[in-house]
C-alpha cells in the first residue's frame, strides 16, 4: 500500500456509455482501482478514483492532467465537459474510504467478487473470488472483463467433450481470468504476464484465495509452453490478441476453446475472426457490452 499521506478523492458522474472510458482513464493515470456506481434512477455512473498526493501541489498537478482529458473524452461523446467533486483524506482514511466504496458485487451470474474484510460463502451454484481494490487495477468491473468471465463460465456448463480440465491465462493481470477458472472446476490453470509486478500481483491474490495448489503464474512466454490446453484465454488489446494467433493454434488442445476479450466491436473482432480462422480456429459465438465484444472460438 503507498505511504503518502494523503489523497486525492475524484468522482465523476458520466452517462453509460461514457463510463468505461472514464473508467479506463482514471484507472490507468491513478494506478489505483477505480470504484463504478449506478446512480438510481438515472442511466449514469459515479466513477470514483484516488490519486496519492506527494505534496502539497500534486493535487493541482493531478488535475491538470486528468481535467483535458476528462474533457477530449467527453467530446468523443459530444458530451459537455464534466464536473468532478474532489476532496481530499487522509491516508488513515483510506481503507475506510474503500470500503464504503467496495462491496461484494456478482460480476457474472454465479460469481461473486469480494473484498477481504466482507463474510460471504460459495454456495452449490455460486463461486466466490476475494479481491480488495488497491494498486491493481481490474477487480471485474470493467466490461471486457465480464464479457471474458461469461464465456469462460459458458465453458464450463456442460460443454461436449466434459468441462476444461487445463486453462492458459494469458496476461493474467490481477488474475480473476485464471481464478475464475479455478474455482469454476479446472484442475489445472497456467497464467503468464509479461509485467512483473502483475505476476506478483496475480500471485497475492491466487494464494489469498487458497488456489496456489491449482494456478501456477508467472512470467513465461507463450514459445515456452507446451501444452495443450483444453481452454486458452485472453483479455488484452486487439494488436498483441492478433500477433499471438499462430501460438495460441499451437498450445490449443484437441476439441479445446479459446476466449478472447479487450476487444471493440465490429472492425478489430472481425479482423480477428479471420485471422484465427486461418490459423486453425473457428469463430463459436461473440457476446456485446457496448463498444466491447468478447469470442469463443473453437479448434477446427
Amino acid at each position: 500500500m503507498n505511504t503518502t499521506a494523503r489523497w486525492l478523492k475524484i468522482t465523476v458522474v458520466c452517462p453509460a456509455a461514457a463510463t468505461e472510458a472514464v473508467s479506463d482513464l482514471i484507472g490507468a493515470l491513478s494506478g489505483v482501482g477505480v470504484d463504478i456506481r449506478p446512480l438510481p434512477g438515472q442511466n449514469v455512473n459515479a466513477v470514483t478514483g484516488f490519486f496519492a498526493l506527494e505534496n502539497d501541489a500534486a493535487a493541482d498537478e493531478w488535475l491538470k492532467r486528468l481535467i483535458p482529458e476528462l474533457n477530449r473524452l467527453y467530446g468523443l461523446y459530444d458530451l459537455p465537459s464534466p464536473s468532478p467533486d474532489t476532496e481530499i483524506i487522509d491516508d488513515q482514511d483510506w481503507a475506510t474510504s474503500w470500503r464504503q466504496f467496495f462491496s461484494a458485487f456478482e460480476v457474472i451470474p454465479g460469481l461473486v467478487i469480494k473484498p477481504s474484510w466482507e463474510d460471504d460463502r460459495p454456495g452449490e451454484d455460486r463461486r466466490v473470488i476475494t479481491m480488495d481494490p488497491g494498486m491493481a487495477f481490474g477487480t471485474g468491473q470493467h466490461a471486457s472483463t465480464m464479457l471474458a468471465l461469461s464465456l469462460i463460465a459458458s465453458c464450463f456448463r456442460s460443454p461436449a467433450g466434459g468441462p476444461p480440465k487445463t486453462v492458459l491465462d494469458v496476461g493474467t493481470g490481477t488474475g480473476i481470468l485464471a481464478m475464475a477458472a479455478a474455482v469454476f472446476g479446472a484442475a489445472r490453470v497456467t497464467a503468464v504476464d509479461n509485467d512483473p509486478e502483475a505476476v506478483g500481483i496475480a500471485a497475492d491474490n491466487i494464494r489469498a484465495n487458497g488456489l496456489d495448489g491449482t494456478i501456477e503464474v508467472s512470467g513465461r512466454s507463450l514459445s515456452d509452453l507446451s501444452g495443450p490446453y483444453d481452454l486458452i484465454c485472453a483479455n488484452i488489446v486487439h494488436d498483441v490478441l492478433a500477433a499471438m494467433a499462430p501460438e495460441i493454434g499451437r498450445l490449443l488442445g484437441r476439441n479445446g476453446r479459446v476466449v478472447l476479450s479487450g476487444i471493440l466491436r465490429d472492425g478489430q473482432e472481425q479482423h480477428l475472426a479471420r485471422l484465427y480462422g486461418a490459423n486453425g480456429m473457428k469463430t463459436l459465438s461473440v457476446e456485446y457490452q457496448g463498444e466491447w465484444a468478447a469470442m469463443l472460438l473453437a479448434g477446427a
